[in-house]
């Protein structure tokens, strides 16, 4: 059986700004008051980050009734509902938001237009708690559409103030063509002043547009629940490359490999490095494959974290 002969590796790939962020949240959040700290749904969708976090004291939950009073809370990088900030504060948690801040700008943005009397065309994907926390933003007035044919079915009380924000992580040729269909309707639809895609979606499917027909196959190291990850396997068989997604090097499968010279391998922006090195062994093991990455776009965005994480600030009423 033929053995693949290069690994190519897409640039950028893996952790974004609001990923580190959000970890780094929760282990200063460990560091500085012990454990342990609950955390409403997985920090970010990775299966190795989040069984991390729960060996060094962090405990993800969905129902804010699980947490006992007095405790310390983290939102995760999705963002959440008014509602369930609302209940966090009467139930009196000292909490610490790990929103991604690209997030939380469509939810400022939600707001004010909504004070102006705007109705909203979410585009993003039923049940994913970016979504819900986006839409939770109010109490009605958001319509969610997940693909080109539920355009037509909105129906909105009044179409002169009308504005479409979208989920952060989806395929950005995908949100164009919604967003296409979006104007064809309602011509006269607020659009972002920048796009609700955020920065490293959109740099990571890029590289896979150009990694993906300089190789055999493409290989993206995330996790099912991931968004973004799903997003750039579909780029990559969208444009004719066979792709395969793997939470760990344990699910890569050598016949994927058979006959293919060249492996492409991105990661997606969940994703800790640690994995895609993981993930490289495993290839080499199969053939001795050589590495070479790709130039690709250098990120250097970094959002700071919230008041009370650095590990010499006193929080009010803690013990340093």
């Amino acid at each position: 059986m033929p053995i693949p002969q290069e690994i190519v590796l897409a640039e950028p790939r893996g952790f974004c700004a609001g990923v580190d962020r959000a970890i780094e949240i929760v282990e200063r959040a460990l560091e500085k008051f012990g454990r342990p700290i609950y955390v409403r749904h997985e920090i970010v969708h990775n299966t190795y980050v989040v069984n991390d976090l729960k060996s060094r004291g962090a405990i993800f939950i969905e129902a804010l009734d699980e947490v006992p009073a007095g405790a310390t809370l983290v939102f995760s990088a999705h963002g959440v509902s008014r509602a369930i900030q609302d209940e966090a504060k009467a139930r009196g948690f000292q909490i610490f938001d790990a929103t991604c801040p690209l997030v939380t700008k469509v939810h400022v943005e939600v707001a004010k237009l909504a004070r102006e009397g705007f109705e909203f065309i979410m585009i993003g994907h039923k049940g994913h708690p970016e979504v819900e926390g986006t839409m939770g933003q109010l109490d009605g007035g958001i319509h969610l559409v997940e693909d080109v044919a539920d355009v037509a079915g909105v129906q909105p009380a009044q179409t002169d103030k009308l504005a479409v924000v979208t989920q952060t992580t989806l395929s950005v040729d995908d949100a164009a063509q919604i967003m296409a269909a979006v104007k064809a309707r309602f011509p006269n639809v607020r659009q972002p002043k920048q796009q609700d895609i955020c920065y490293a979606t959109q740099n990571r499917q890029d590289a896979v547009k150009i990694m993906s027909p300089q190789v055999d196959v493409v290989i993206v190291v995330g996790s099912p629940t991931s968004s973004n990850s799903n997003r750039l396997r579909e780029v990559a068989h969208k444009l004719g490359t066979p792709s395969y997604m793997v939470d760990n090097a344990d699910e890569l499968r050598p016949e994927w490999l058979a006959g293919r010279a060249r492996v492409g391998l991105t990661a997606g922006a969940s994703a800790p490095e640690i994995l895609v090195q993981q993930v490289i062994e495993r290839i080499k093991a199969l053939g001795g494959a050589s590495v070479r990455r790709m130039e690709g776009v250098r990120e250097t965005v970094k959002f700071p974290l919230p008041k009370g994480m650095r590990l010499d600030e006193k929080m009010p009423g803690r013990a340093r």
